[in-house]
């Protein structure tokens, strides 16, 4: 799958709209970095802990790594280490100098 595909993945969670995708929960995440600077909160940068499975979530449905999802399509398993290479990857692509 390439790269933009990968970014135009749905994030499915109840606190963010339909239409959200990677990419804009990326720069989500980046422009709350920018904003809030010190005061930026890595740990629950949108209220929850667990804001890195918002985005392994769609790797998993994607069949971009192992994992298996709950009843409620939030993540219960998953390949943390093949997963961050995929997101690692989708910054790197995104930022390249």
């Amino acid at each position: 799958m390439k790269t933009d595909e990968i970014l135009n993945l749905k994030i499915d969670h109840a606190h963010f709209s339909d239409e959200l995708t990677i990419r804009g929960y990326l720069h989500m995440l980046l422009s709350a970095l920018w904003r809030d600077e010190e005061c930026f909160s890595g740990k629950r940068p949108f209220g929850s802990s667990g804001w890195k499975y918002d985005i392994y979530a769609p790797l998993i449905r994607a069949g971009l790594v192992e994992g298996k999802l709950d009843e409620y399509n939030l993540v219960d398993k998953v390949d943390v280490v093949a997963a961050d290479k995929i997101v690692q990857m989708l910054i790197d692509d995104c930022f390249a100098i």
